[in-house]
Protein backbone atom coordinates (compact mmCIF):
# COMPACT_ATOMS: atom_id res chain seq x y z
CA UNK A 1 0.00 0.00 0.00
CA UNK A 2 1.60 3.40 -0.15
CA UNK A 3 3.39 5.22 2.06
CA UNK A 4 3.93 8.42 2.79
CA UNK A 5 7.56 9.95 3.42
CA UNK A 6 9.18 13.10 3.92
CA UNK A 7 11.92 13.50 1.91
CA UNK A 8 14.62 16.56 1.31
CA UNK A 9 16.35 16.70 -2.21
CA UNK A 10 19.92 19.23 -2.74
CA UNK A 11 20.75 18.58 -6.20
CA UNK A 12 23.84 20.09 -8.61
CA UNK A 13 24.21 20.67 -12.21
CA UNK A 14 25.85 22.74 -14.87
CA UNK A 15 23.19 21.96 -17.26
CA UNK A 16 20.77 24.46 -18.58
CA UNK A 17 17.58 22.60 -17.38
CA UNK A 18 15.43 25.27 -18.18
CA UNK A 19 16.35 24.72 -22.04
CA UNK A 20 16.74 21.38 -21.46
CA UNK A 21 12.87 21.33 -20.29
CA UNK A 22 11.82 23.25 -23.66
CA UNK A 23 13.85 20.76 -25.73
CA UNK A 24 12.15 17.72 -23.81
CA UNK A 25 15.33 16.75 -22.76
CA UNK A 26 13.93 17.35 -19.20
CA UNK A 27 10.38 16.88 -17.62
CA UNK A 28 9.04 19.66 -17.08
CA UNK A 29 6.87 19.07 -13.83
CA UNK A 30 10.38 17.21 -11.97
CA UNK A 31 11.54 20.85 -12.81
CA UNK A 32 8.75 22.36 -10.85
CA UNK A 33 9.36 20.33 -8.22
CA UNK A 34 13.22 20.75 -7.73
CA UNK A 35 13.38 23.96 -8.24
CA UNK A 36 11.84 25.18 -5.05
CA UNK A 37 14.61 27.40 -3.95
CA UNK A 38 17.08 27.59 -6.97
CA UNK A 39 20.98 28.60 -5.97
CA UNK A 40 23.13 29.84 -8.86
CA UNK A 41 26.62 29.71 -8.51
CA UNK A 42 28.49 32.22 -10.11
CA UNK A 43 31.67 31.42 -12.68
CA UNK A 44 35.45 30.80 -10.48
CA UNK A 45 36.16 34.11 -12.28
CA UNK A 46 34.03 36.01 -10.19
CA UNK A 47 34.74 33.84 -6.93
CA UNK A 48 38.59 35.22 -6.42
CA UNK A 49 38.52 34.90 -2.59
CA UNK A 50 37.79 31.07 -3.43
CA UNK A 51 40.71 30.44 -5.90
CA UNK A 52 43.52 30.61 -2.90
CA UNK A 53 41.40 28.69 -0.24
CA UNK A 54 40.26 26.01 -2.99
CA UNK A 55 44.18 25.70 -4.58
CA UNK A 56 45.39 25.16 -1.12
CA UNK A 57 42.90 22.11 -0.44
CA UNK A 58 43.54 20.74 -3.81
CA UNK A 59 47.14 20.95 -3.25
CA UNK A 60 46.70 19.34 0.36
CA UNK A 61 45.18 16.50 -0.86
CA UNK A 62 47.66 15.96 -3.66
CA UNK A 63 50.70 16.32 -1.46
CA UNK A 64 49.04 13.93 0.95
CA UNK A 65 48.34 11.51 -2.14
CA UNK A 66 52.08 11.54 -2.96
CA UNK A 67 52.99 10.96 0.43
CA UNK A 68 55.12 14.13 1.38
CA UNK A 69 55.84 14.27 4.76
CA UNK A 70 54.09 18.16 5.03
CA UNK A 71 52.38 20.64 2.81
CA UNK A 72 54.89 23.68 1.86
CA UNK A 73 52.33 25.78 0.23
CA UNK A 74 52.51 27.96 -3.11
CA UNK A 75 55.43 30.59 -3.85
CA UNK A 76 54.58 34.11 -4.38
CA UNK A 77 55.08 33.32 -8.05
CA UNK A 78 52.53 30.53 -8.29
CA UNK A 79 49.88 32.24 -6.02
CA UNK A 80 49.93 35.64 -8.11
CA UNK A 81 49.64 33.10 -10.80
CA UNK A 82 46.38 31.71 -9.89
CA UNK A 83 45.08 34.77 -9.04
CA UNK A 84 45.63 35.88 -12.37
CA UNK A 85 44.12 33.28 -14.29
CA UNK A 86 40.28 33.39 -15.16
CA UNK A 87 40.02 29.94 -14.58
CA UNK A 88 37.57 29.14 -18.06
CA UNK A 89 37.33 25.74 -16.97
CA UNK A 90 35.84 26.58 -13.59
CA UNK A 91 37.11 24.36 -10.60
CA UNK A 92 37.78 21.25 -12.14
CA UNK A 93 40.70 23.37 -14.42
CA UNK A 94 41.90 25.24 -10.90
CA UNK A 95 42.16 20.99 -9.28
CA UNK A 96 43.53 20.00 -12.59
CA UNK A 97 46.18 22.93 -12.65
CA UNK A 98 47.13 22.29 -8.80
CA UNK A 99 47.30 18.59 -8.97
CA UNK A 100 49.99 18.76 -11.86
CA UNK A 101 51.87 21.43 -10.50
CA UNK A 102 51.85 19.75 -7.02
CA UNK A 103 52.97 16.13 -8.91
CA UNK A 104 55.81 18.15 -11.07
CA UNK A 105 57.19 20.05 -7.98
CA UNK A 106 60.64 17.80 -7.04
CA UNK A 107 61.24 19.28 -3.73
CA UNK A 108 58.03 19.48 -1.17
CA UNK A 109 60.87 20.87 1.50
CA UNK A 110 59.88 24.43 -1.02
CA UNK A 111 56.98 26.12 -1.44
CA UNK A 112 55.27 25.38 -5.09
CA UNK A 113 56.11 27.96 -7.14
CA UNK A 114 55.64 26.75 -10.78
CA UNK A 115 52.38 26.78 -12.26
CA UNK A 116 51.71 25.64 -15.94
CA UNK A 117 47.99 26.53 -17.17
CA UNK A 118 48.39 24.62 -20.72
CA UNK A 119 50.13 21.54 -20.74
CA UNK A 120 50.01 21.76 -24.33
CA UNK A 121 51.67 24.93 -24.42
CA UNK A 122 55.39 23.64 -26.81
CA UNK A 123 58.10 25.90 -28.20
CA UNK A 124 57.62 23.64 -31.26
CA UNK A 125 54.23 24.43 -31.62
CA UNK A 126 52.99 26.17 -34.99
CA UNK A 127 53.17 29.44 -35.04
CA UNK A 128 49.52 31.04 -35.29
CA UNK A 129 47.62 27.86 -34.04
CA UNK A 130 45.74 28.35 -30.46
CA UNK A 131 45.94 25.35 -27.87
CA UNK A 132 43.20 23.35 -27.15
CA UNK A 133 41.94 25.03 -24.07
CA UNK A 134 42.51 28.03 -25.74
CA UNK A 135 39.66 26.99 -28.34
CA UNK A 136 37.68 25.60 -25.83
CA UNK A 137 38.06 28.81 -23.73
CA UNK A 138 36.82 31.33 -26.91
CA UNK A 139 33.98 28.00 -28.05
CA UNK A 140 32.74 28.83 -24.22
CA UNK A 141 32.99 32.52 -24.17
CA UNK A 142 31.26 32.29 -27.86
CA UNK A 143 28.25 30.31 -25.93
CA UNK A 144 27.95 32.87 -22.82
CA UNK A 145 28.03 35.83 -25.17
CA UNK A 146 25.40 34.40 -27.84
CA UNK A 147 22.24 34.76 -25.62
CA UNK A 148 18.95 35.91 -27.22
CA UNK A 149 17.51 39.10 -25.22
CA UNK A 150 13.90 39.75 -27.13
CA UNK A 151 12.42 43.08 -26.69
CA UNK A 152 9.76 43.53 -23.74
CA UNK A 153 6.18 42.19 -24.94
CA UNK A 154 3.85 45.26 -25.55
CA UNK A 155 1.54 45.73 -22.18
CA UNK A 156 -1.80 45.50 -22.90
CA UNK A 157 -3.80 48.48 -22.53
CA UNK A 158 -6.25 48.92 -19.29
CA UNK A 159 -9.41 50.53 -19.61
CA UNK A 160 -10.72 51.47 -15.88
CA UNK A 161 -14.56 51.80 -17.72
CA UNK A 162 -15.85 48.35 -16.81
CA UNK A 163 -13.68 47.07 -14.13
CA UNK A 164 -16.31 45.99 -10.75
CA UNK A 165 -14.06 43.20 -9.96
CA UNK A 166 -10.18 44.50 -8.57
CA UNK A 167 -8.94 40.93 -8.17
CA UNK A 168 -10.60 39.98 -11.23
CA UNK A 169 -9.38 42.51 -13.30
CA UNK A 170 -5.75 42.16 -11.99
CA UNK A 171 -6.29 38.09 -12.93
CA UNK A 172 -7.25 38.69 -16.13
CA UNK A 173 -4.72 41.63 -16.98
CA UNK A 174 -1.66 39.21 -16.17
CA UNK A 175 -3.47 36.36 -18.27
CA UNK A 176 -3.00 39.05 -20.74
CA UNK A 177 0.66 39.91 -20.56
CA UNK A 178 1.66 36.40 -20.11
CA UNK A 179 0.07 35.93 -23.51
CA UNK A 180 0.94 38.71 -25.28
CA UNK A 181 4.55 38.32 -23.95
CA UNK A 182 4.49 34.29 -25.19
CA UNK A 183 3.19 35.11 -28.61
CA UNK A 184 6.24 37.52 -28.99
CA UNK A 185 8.73 35.06 -27.44
CA UNK A 186 7.14 32.17 -29.91
CA UNK A 187 5.95 30.54 -26.99
CA UNK A 188 9.65 29.91 -25.63
CA UNK A 189 9.07 30.14 -21.75
CA UNK A 190 12.68 30.81 -21.12
CA UNK A 191 13.03 33.97 -23.67
CA UNK A 192 9.26 34.92 -21.92
CA UNK A 193 10.39 34.63 -18.35
CA UNK A 194 13.43 36.89 -19.04
CA UNK A 195 11.45 39.69 -21.44
CA UNK A 196 8.79 39.81 -18.35
CA UNK A 197 11.92 39.90 -15.74
CA UNK A 198 11.12 36.85 -14.22
CA UNK A 199 13.09 33.58 -13.07
CA UNK A 200 12.18 30.22 -14.87
CA UNK A 201 10.20 29.39 -12.20
CA UNK A 202 7.89 31.85 -11.32
CA UNK A 203 6.78 32.32 -14.93
CA UNK A 204 5.85 28.50 -14.96
CA UNK A 205 3.82 28.97 -11.70
CA UNK A 206 2.28 31.78 -13.66
CA UNK A 207 1.40 30.29 -16.67
CA UNK A 208 0.10 26.99 -14.85
CA UNK A 209 -2.18 29.58 -12.18
CA UNK A 210 -3.71 30.84 -15.53
CA UNK A 211 -3.73 27.30 -17.21
CA UNK A 212 -1.39 28.47 -19.96
CA UNK A 213 0.66 25.67 -19.47
CA UNK A 214 -1.10 23.74 -22.33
Amino acid sequence: RPRRVDVRIVAATNADLPQMAEEGKFRADLLDRLSFEVVTLPPLRYREGDVPVLADYFGRRMAAELEWEFWPGFGQLASEALARHKWPGNVRELRNVVERAVYQWSDYTRPVDHIVFDPFESPWKPQGTPSAPSQRAEKRQEFENVEATPAAPSTPELTFAAVDDMKEAVEAYEKRILEAALAKSRYNQRQTAKALNLTYDQLRHALKRHDLLG
